[in-house]
C-alpha cells in the first residue's frame, strides 16, 4: 500500500498538500508505526503466544503504513473515514470503477469490524446520496423498535434500556446499504464485502481510539462471553497493537457475501442472530427482522447563507437543527456574524434554542411534526428566535423556552465519499453506545445495538428534571429521534463539500461549527476540522470546550482569549476531555480541471478530504 500511495497520480499531479501541522502528525505516525512494527517483528521471533489475539504480522488490511496524513487532495474520487484501513478499502473500490455506493458498502462493513465500538451489522445508519446529475435520495436505515416492544417495557428496569439485549432495536445497516447498491451499485456484491471477510477472519491490529474504549469498556467486555471471546486474551483485554480476530464475525459477512441480505433477514444468520438475543432475554423475533423496511424518501433542502444545505428528514434532528443554527446566524445579515468571541457567542446561543426546539420532533411515521418542521426550517421562525440573542449577555436556561429532556444519544461513525463521476454521499452509522449493548451474540459475531435508549419513555428521570417528550414515546416498529447529521453542501447547483460527524448528542454543534470554519470562516479544510469547538445540552447551562490530548498526542482546546471572553459574557465554562469526530470533503469550484473521460456537463474540482485527528481517521483518493 505504500508502494500504491508513491504510484499514484495524486503526488504526479502536484496535489498533494499536507499543512505543518499535518506533517508533524504524519512524523508522529511513521514512529508509532515503525515502533509497533518493531514490537510486531520481535513478537514473531519470540513467538510468545500461541492464541488467536497476537502481533504477528498481517495481511494486507491489517498492516501499517509509514506515509500518512489527516488530509488528501485527488482529482478523481475520495473518501474520508474515522479509520485509515477503510478509507483505502473504499478508495480501491473507486479506482476499480465503482460508484460512491460501492465504496460505502466496502467502508461501512471495514468500520463495523475494525471499530465495533461504533457501528456494524447490528446497527443502523443514515445515507444522503446526490447523483452527479443532481438527483437526491435519503435512506433511513434506522433501527427500529421490535414487534414486542412498549413505551412502559423498561418502567420496572430503566437499566435495561440502555445496556443487555432488551435496548436492542432491529438493525437496519444491511437493508439500506443492499437497497442503495441494487439501486446504484456496478462492481459485484461479493467484491464489496470481501476486504470485511478478510479483516475479521485473518486479523486487524487496535488502533489506539479503539484500544481506549476498550479499556473504558473493560467491566462489560468480561462479564459479556461474546465480547469477551474477541476483545480478551487469557482474561486480558487486548490494547492498542494487538492483533483482534472476529472469526465468527468473519463467517457472517462470508454468508451475507454468498447470499446477500437475505441470510440476515431471512435466513440463517438472522434466525441465529435472534436465538442469541432471546436466550439472553432480548424480545428480538425473527418476525421483526423479516419486516424490517429501509424508508427511501427526498432529503431536506434548505439555501442557507448562500448554500443549499442537503440532509435527512426525521427521526434524524440533525438536518433541521443544522439549518435552524444557521438560519438564526443569516438572519444578521452580514458576513461578519461568526466572527471574533461575539461571533462564538451567537453560534452558542442558537445552539441552545436549537436543542429547546429538536424535542418536538419525533419519527414521521407516528407523530404529526408538520408544523415543528415548518417552524424550524423557517427563516421567519429563526429572525424572531435571533431577536431575542443578545451580544452583551446570555441567560439561564429557562429563557430559551424548553419543554422537554434531551435525547443524549452517543457513539456512531462517519464517513463521505466522493467518486470519479461527482456521485457524493454522506453516511452515519451506529450502535448508540460504546459497544451497543454490552452484548455480542455469540454465534455471529454481531455487536447489539442499544438504539431503544434513544426513544423516551414515562418514566424518564433526566439529569435536566425535564419530563420526557412524547413525540418520541415507544410504539411497535417507530424509529427513535437521532442526533446524526450526514450532510451535502451545494453552491449555485454544484457539488461544495460532504460532511458530518460521530458522537450523539455533540453531532450537531460540531457540523455547525466545521460548515461555518470553511463555508462561512474561509478556513482551509484541515483547519476546519481540527480549530477547537465548544459544546452545549442547554442543561446544564454550562459550555463545554475541548481541552484534551487527542490519540497521536496532539492537544486540543479552546484558548485562554475566547474562554475569558466568554466568561465575560456569563457563560459558565467546563473542559470536555472529547466531543464528536467529524470527516470533511470539499471540492475547489474555482478552478476547474480535466479529468478524462468526465461528463462535460458535470463540474470537476480538485477533492480535499479530511479525517479528524481526534480519531485514528486518515483519508484516500487517487
Amino acid at each position: 500500500m505504500v508502494q500504491e500511495r508513491l504510484a499514484a497520480p495524486l503526488l504526479n499531479d502536484g496535489l498533494e498538500s499536507i499543512s505543518k501541522h499535518s506533517l508533524q502528525r504524519s512524523i508522529a505516525r511513521a514512529l508509532l508505526a515503525l515502533l509497533l512494527a518493531t514490537v510486531i517483528a520481535v513478537a514473531c521471533v519470540l513467538t510468545f503466544s500461541s492464541q488467536n489475539h497476537n502481533r504477528a504480522s498481517l495481511d494486507t488490511y491489517g498492516h501499517f503504513q509509514l506515509e500518512t496524513s489527516d488530509i488528501i487532495k485527488a482529482k478523481h474520487g475520495v473518501v474520508a473515514a474515522d479509520d485509515e484501513r477503510c478509507s483505502d478499502i473504499g478508495t480501491n473500490v473507486l479506482r476499480e470503477g465503482g460508484h460512491a455506493v460501492d465504496a460505502a458498502v466496502a467502508t461501512a462493513l471495514c468500520l463495523g469490524v475494525v471499530n465495533p465500538m461504533s457501528s456494524g451489522l447490528g446497527g443502523g445508519a443514515f445515507m444522503i446520496l446526490r447523483s452527479s446529475k443532481g438527483q437526491t435520495q435519503a435512506f433511513d436505515m434506522r433501527e427500529t423498535a421490535p414487534q414486542a416492544a412498549s413505551e412502559d417495557m423498561y418502567a420496572k428496569n430503566p437499566l435495561s434500556k440502555k445496556v443487555g439485549p432488551l435496548s436492542m432495536g432491529v438493525p437496519g445497516e444491511l437493508a439500506g446499504l443492499h437497497l442503495a447498491w441494487t439501486q446504484h451499485g456496478k462492481l459485484p456484491w461479493k467484491r464489496l464485502v470481501q476486504p470485511a471477510i478478510d479483516l475479521a477472519s485473518r486479523g486487524f491490529v487496535i488502533m489506539p481510539y479503539l484500544a481506549n474504549d476498550i479499556k473504558v469498556s473493560e467491566g462489560a467486555i468480561l462479564a459479556d462471553r461474546g465480547l469477551r471471546d474477541v476483545f480478551t486474551v487469557d482474561g486480558k483485554i487486548l490494547g492498542a497493537g494487538d492483533v483482534c480476530y472476529n472469526k465468527k464475525l468473519g463467517q457472517t459477512l462470508q454468508t451475507i457475501s454468498d447470499f446477500g441480505p437475505e441470510a440476515f433477514y431471512n435466513g440463517s444468520i438472522g434466525k441465529s442472530l435472534v436465538a442469541d438475543v432471546q436466550a439472553a432475554g432480548g424480545i428480538l423475533t425473527f418476525t421483526d427482522l423479516q419486516n424490517y423496511k429501509v424508508e427511501l424518501t427526498d432529503p431536506i433542502s434548505a439555501d442557507v447563507m448562500g448554500y443549499t444545505i442537503l440532509g435527512m428528514p426525521p427521526p434524524s434532528s440533525g438536518a433541521v437543527g443544522l439549518i435552524l443554527i444557521l438560519n438564526i446566524l443569516a438572519s444578521y445579515g452580514t458576513p461578519d456574524v461568526v466572527k471574533d468571541i461575539v461571533g462564538l457567542h451567537r453560534t452558542i446561543e442558537a445552539l441552545k434554542h436549537m436543542f429547546a426546539e429538536r424535542m418536538n420532533l419525533g419519527d414521521p411515521n407516528y407523530v404529526n411534526i408538520t408544523e415543528v418542521m415548518s417552524d424550524m426550517l423557517s427563516p421567519k421562525f429563526a429572525e424572531e428566535i435571533r431577536k431575542r440573542i443578545y451580544d452583551n449577555t446570555t441567560f439561564p436556561s429557562e429563557y430559551y423556552e424548553y419543554k422537554y429532556s434531551q435525547l443524549r444519544d452517543n457513539g456512531t461513525s462517519h464517513f463521505c465519499i466522493v467518486d470519479s463521476e461527482r456521485n457524493a454521499l454522506s453516511m452515519t452509522t451506529t450502535v448508540n453506545w460504546l459497544f451497543g449493548a454490552k452484548k455480542l451474540s455469540p454465534s455471529t459475531g454481531i455487536v447489539l445495538n442499544n438504539e431503544m435508549d434513544d426513544f423516551s419513555i414515562p418514566t424518564d428521570i433526566s439529569p435536566d428534571k425535564l419530563p420526557p417528550a412524547p413525540a418520541n414515546f415507544i410504539r411497535p416498529n417507530k424509529r427513535p429521534l437521532s442526533s446524526m447529521t450526514p450532510t451535502i453542501v451545494l453552491k449555485d447547483g454544484q457539488l461544495a463539500g460532504v460532511l458530518g460527524g460521530s458522537g450523539g448528542m455533540y453531532i450537531i454543534p460540531a457540523v455547525a461549527q466545521v460548515f461555518i470554519n470553511h463555508f462561512i470562516k474561509g478556513m482551509d479544510p484541515l483547519a476546519a476540522v481540527t480549530a477547537p469547538r465548544v459544546f452545549h445540552k442547554l442543561i446544564p447551562n454550562v459550555v463545554r470546550y475541548e481541552n484534551w490530548t487527542i490519540v497521536d498526542g496532539d492537544h486540543i482546546e479552546l484558548s485562554d482569549e475566547w474562554k475569558v471572553g466568554l466568561r465575560k459574557l456569563g457563560h459558565e465554562l467546563k473542559p470536555i476531555a472529547g466531543g464528536a469526530i467529524c470527516q470533511l470533503v470539499v471540492q475547489n469550484l474555482d478552478n476547474p480541471i480535466k479529468v478524462q473521460g468526465s461528463d462535460n456537463q458535470v463540474f470537476y474540482g480538485v477533492l480535499t478530504a479530511v479525517s479528524d485527528p481526534r480519531k485514528d481517521g486518515i483519508p484516500a483518493g487517487f
